[in-house]
């Protein structure tokens, strides 16, 4: 078994143990977090808080995050998803037993996860700007490890799916974080 078998294998196995110990409180919780609208208000305390500490740049900030969502999510979504062509768990039908799956399926192909590059590059985007003003800026990467880890849970994508959404959300928000200082010379 080369190594690409031996990390779908894996991925599969803890998707299919995860599964198997679903609990319905936690189905319930899994569902609220995997959904974008519920973090509305988390996103404006943030921008409030951004507005107090910098205000000449909320602006910058927000063209910033706007401009790492529009790449994380165009890269993930409209060019690797179809390239890869991966199934997401719940539309694979090799499982021994049928998934539980609280929050329907969903698309198609799930490499890689755009919940987990949107809010990883969120995150990495917050933490360069604001580490020196609060240092429980770190906060938001345990916040975009939940959700991630939710859709997981919820058999909409495989560990892997959310690891590399996660490692091209980080790299997004430190290239737009840069970019100005590299080639704008701000």
């Amino acid at each position: 078994m080369n190594l690409l078998q031996t990390i779908d294998a894996w991925d599969k196995a803890f998707v299919a143990w995860l599964n198997a110990h679903h609990t319905t409180w936690l189905d319930s919780v899994m569902v609220l977090v995997s959904q974008t609208n519920v973090w509305i208000p988390l996103y404006a305390f943030l921008l409030w808080l951004l507005w107090r500490v910098k205000k000449q740049k909320t602006l910058f900030f927000v063209v910033g995050i706007t401009l790492i969502i529009l790449l994380t999510d165009q890269i993930t979504s409209t060019f690797m998803k179809p390239y890869f062509g991966r199934l997401r768990p719940c539309h694979f039908e090799g499982w021994q037993t049928p998934l539980h799956l609280p929050d329907g399926c969903g698309g198609k192909f799930g490499f890689a996860s755009s919940h987990a590059a949107n809010t990883f590059g969120l995150a990495m985007f917050w933490w360069l700007w604001m580490k020196k003003f609060y240092r429980m800026a770190w906060l938001l990467f345990v916040w975009a490890g939940v959700i991630s880890f939710s859709r997981v849970y919820l058999a909409a994508h495989y560990p892997t799916d959310v690891l590399v959404g996660a490692l091209i959300g980080i790299f997004f928000a430190w290239i737009v974080f840069k970019f100005p200082e590299k080639v704008l010379k701000v």
